[in-house]
């Protein structure tokens, strides 16, 4: 392949973020590049201006026309050309990414230690508050007890006693967030409780029942949980309830993840009863061809830094023209979608059709592995949501009618029936492949065993309520 197919290619499959930092490096790489501004004498500044037709002139407005051979001793090159925009050189030190200047994300070990900061620690317990602290999961629970933390303080910290770590680590369950530090699900609820004013309803018995009948509450044993607490079948459900309004995982609100920022390429809008495509005007910036670098090319030199210009010069006409080759793929591709999907559009994914790479290939008349770079890490805006391009391929299962059904719309069923169910009497994947075999979508038990687990929903025994 040559380089211009290869550039061609690489634009292609590049996500949104990575095209404009591609961008952004071609721009400060090559002169000849530069961002059009649109309100130049309102002429389309996209366009290319020929540098062979204009040898030694240049095109912007109130610029010298001839370059003189020599300059004056007394003056500079920017004293004559005030229009050049001198780039300079700023120390790799002082390169600041404002992008993340002012992030203020924290995780939960940022969190507790913050707050022991400002707490009033001894130096001793300061030491043993920040052991237990290392000791502390992403969830918020306690990893070691506190006979190990004691143990691995012992050769730091002397005539150190069990019943110090003990007390320190009831200081640190006392941090925000609120059942943090806890040695199992039992005590997190336990202290989440504890921290409830004393007249809340049902907070004694919330408290019986998870300190000391925890397990009858996850194998859902109502009777017991009656003869156990000694209360009616009313209250019970009203402790059950307090019970669920705690976290089970206080630490899980503040992990530190990387936000992934989605911009769509493409916005998908219904207009007098129609889809209309277009694509998203901010994901990359108009580019054109510096006409005051090209009009400095001249045609007969050979010189190395006329050379040099021409290559730049050539090189930038390639990046522009394969951004508009992308951007026109990119439309093409996302139209034939819209076109196939407008099922889904309109009604959800229960409407979700059947699609592959090859169906649009052959539509589009290109080969399937630039469909397949087409689709990847690319978004489409639409009005149910932001929807990566490869959502809407999908295989397909026959129906009694001798039509076809995607996996997503199955997937869609699946979730609604799930969804609508009796909690006590859930619906096993036998009686889920007999309600779609009713819509007349032929689905065998272990596929609807195969999309259920795929999306994360337990079985049937698992989902059972009574409570």
């Amino acid at each position: 392949m040559t380089p211009e197919l290869q550039q061609a290619i690489k634009l292609l499959q590049l996500s949104t973020l990575d095209l404009q930092q591609e961008i952004q490096e071609a721009l400060e790489s090559n002169m000849m590049l530069e961002i059009a501004e649109a309100d130049r004498d309102g002429q389309d500044d996209s366009s290319e201006v020929s540098s062979e037709d204009n040898v030694d002139q240049i095109s912007s407005a109130g610029s010298e026309t001839v370059i003189p051979d020599e300059l004056p001793i007394d003056i500079t090159w920017e004293d004559v050309y005030n229009n050049v925009q001198v780039a300079m050189a700023r120390p790799a030190q002082e390169a600041r990414d404002y992008e993340n200047q002012y992030s203020t994300s924290e995780n939960l070990r940022d969190h507790l230690l913050w707050q022991l900061e400002m707490a009033p620690f001894s130096e001793q317990d300061h030491a043993i508050a920040l052991s237990i602290i290392d000791s502390i999961n992403e969830d918020g629970y306690l990893l070691s007890s506190g006979d190990d933390i004691h143990q691995g303080l012992l050769n730091q910290l002397e005539n150190l006693t069990r019943e110090d770590v003990v007390a320190v680590l009831h200081r640190v369950q006392n941090f925000d967030p609120v059942g943090v530090a806890a040695l199992d699900l039992s005590d997190c609820l336990r202290l989440q409780l504890l921290s409830l004013p004393a007249m809340t309803p049902h907070r004694e018995e919330a408290l019986h029942l998870v300190t000391e009948h925890l397990d009858l509450l996850a194998s859902h044993d109502q009777g017991k949980l009656l003869r156990c607490l000694r209360i009616s079948e009313q209250k019970l459900k009203a402790v059950i309830a307090l019970i669920r309004s705690l976290d089970p995982k206080p630490g899980s609100g503040l992990q530190n993840l990387d936000s992934g920022y989605v911009i769509p390429d493409v916005y998908v809008v219904k207009i007098k009863g129609k889809w209309q495509v277009e694509l998203n005007p901010e994901i990359a910036p108009k580019l054109r061809i510096n006409p005051f670098y090209s009009g400095m090319i001249k045609r007969a030199d050979k010189s190395r830094d006329n050379t040099c210009m021409r290559d730049h010069l050539q090189e930038a006409r390639w990046f522009i023209k394969s951004l508009h080759s992308r951007n026109d793929t990119l439309l093409r591709v996302a139209r034939c979608i819209v076109e196939q999907q407008q099922g889904f559009l309109e009604h959800g994914p229960v409407a979700m059709r059947p699609l592959v790479l090859r169906d649009v290939a052959e539509q589009l008349d290109l080969h399937e592995s630039t469909i397949s770079r087409v689709t990847t890490q690319k978004f489409m805006h639409t009005p149910n949501g932001i929807y990566e391009f490869k959502y809407f391929f999908s295989s397909h299962v026959s129906t009694a009618s001798g039509g076809e059904c995607s996996a997503t719309a199955i997937r869609a069923f699946i979730k609604e029936l799930v969804g609508s169910e009796d909690p006590a009497k859930p619906l096993s994947d036998s009686k889920i492949s007999l309600l779609l075999k009713e819509k007349g979508i032929n689905v065998a038990r272990r596929t609807i065993a195969k999309y259920r687990e795929a999306m994360h929903i337990a079985p049937s025994s698992q989902r059972k309520r009574v409570l």
